[in-house]
């Protein structure tokens, strides 16, 4: 490296830490009166996500899939004196995702902050996942990412304000087994929102790429499982509850809140997710060997090719398991993750 290319290195780094002194000092702008869309916001992180921005006196709209749990959702929110609208929408679809926005701006006259929180999980070995997998995966926590940014990108920009923030994982920073299509679609959601937040920021517009670790939501009932499906829940049922690898949501919810209302660039939730990313990031080369040795412990690949979801295997556990999974079944029940038939 020539002395020219130090310097202008050395330059750029002061300017990155001059900058990012001056955000981390800069106040909060209030959300008063801002309007917020969240997806996926019927249950779980989102649920509670809505919950906190209400507290902020913001306006709440939240969409799902399911319009059984949004009704339920709303009645929570309204109960607790938010003003909330809910939308059936599926984000996978574009169509959907416009007709949502309108009803949106219908109703609160804009949109201020969205949160790409939607997404679905399966877990299992790659010797029992399909394509369908991945293009399930892709389709809800990429491509519904990019419908819902693109969509409400415009009067953002033409406003000169706005926030978007996608809920990704510390997968979509280190590829984890065995959920390879959940980590894929991960991975594109993070390059979308970092490559996002660099095109934008020059219209005012505000883009925060979070990427939570392990969190007691009660979301492992909702999971699907493949292979050796029992087996395969053990692991990530105890990792999704147990307090000393999974992180209180509330506590997670707070952070997420505060790290988008301050335009953070990037929040990673759990010093385990943090660890676990910085040291990718600096061996590469390490941590993926110590993941093949991971891998190389868990479940292998199943006979059946049955789907099984999460709310099954536990409701048909033991005593003991049932004791050790309660934080995470106790969240659930708060936050309106009721079992899947």
């Amino acid at each position: 490296m020539n002395s020219k290319t130090r310097y202008g290195l050395l330059a750029a780094s002061g300017v990155a830490l001059a900058l990012a002194f001056k955000s981390a000092r800069r106040p909060a702008r209030t959300m008063r009166g801002d309007v917020v869309l969240i997806t996926g916001g019927s249950r779980g992180l989102g649920l509670r996500l809505a919950e906190e921005f209400a507290l902020l006196d913001c306006s709440i709209a939240i969409c799902a899939r399911d319009s059984a749990e949004l009704e339920r959702a709303g009645e929570v929110l309204e109960s607790k004196g938010a003003r909330v609208m809910t939308v059936v929408c599926d984000v996978a679809d574009e169509g959907q995702v416009a007709a949502m926005i309108h009803q949106v701006r219908n109703r609160f006259g804009r949109i201020d902050t969205l949160v790409n929180n939607a997404g679905v999980i399966s877990v299992g070995p790659l010797e029992n996942m399909s394509k369908a997998d991945f293009e399930d995966a892709m389709n809800v926590m990429f491509w519904g990412v990019v419908h819902c940014s693109l969509a409400v990108l415009p009067e953002m920009i033409e406003r000169g304000a706005g926030r978007i923030a996608t809920i990704t994982s510390v997968a979509g920073k280190v590829s984890v087994p065995p959920l390879l299509p959940y980590s894929c679609a991960k991975h594109a959601a993070v390059a979308f929102s970092e490559g996002l937040r660099s095109e934008v920021s020059q219209y005012g517009v505000s883009v925060s790429t979070i990427a939570p670790g392990l969190m007691r939501t009660g979301s492992h009932r909702q999971a699907q499982f493949k292979g050796q499906h029992k087996k395969e829940a053990l692991w990530f049922m105890l990792g999704a509850t147990l307090p000393l690898v999974s992180m209180d949501v509330s506590r997670a919810a707070r952070q997420i809140v505060r790290a988008v209302q301050n335009g953070k660039a990037e929040k990673i939730l759990s010093w385990q997710a943090s660890l676990l990313s910085r040291t990718h990031g600096a061996f590469p080369g390490i941590v993926s060997e110590i993941l093949s040795l991971v891998n190389r412990v868990l479940p292998g690949k199943g006979q059946s090719s049955e789907i099984v979801n999460g709310a099954t295997i536990e409701d048909s556990a033991g005593p003991l398991f049932r004791a050790l999974t309660s934080l995470g079944r106790v969240a659930g029940e708060q936050l309106n993750e009721r079992p899947v038939s």
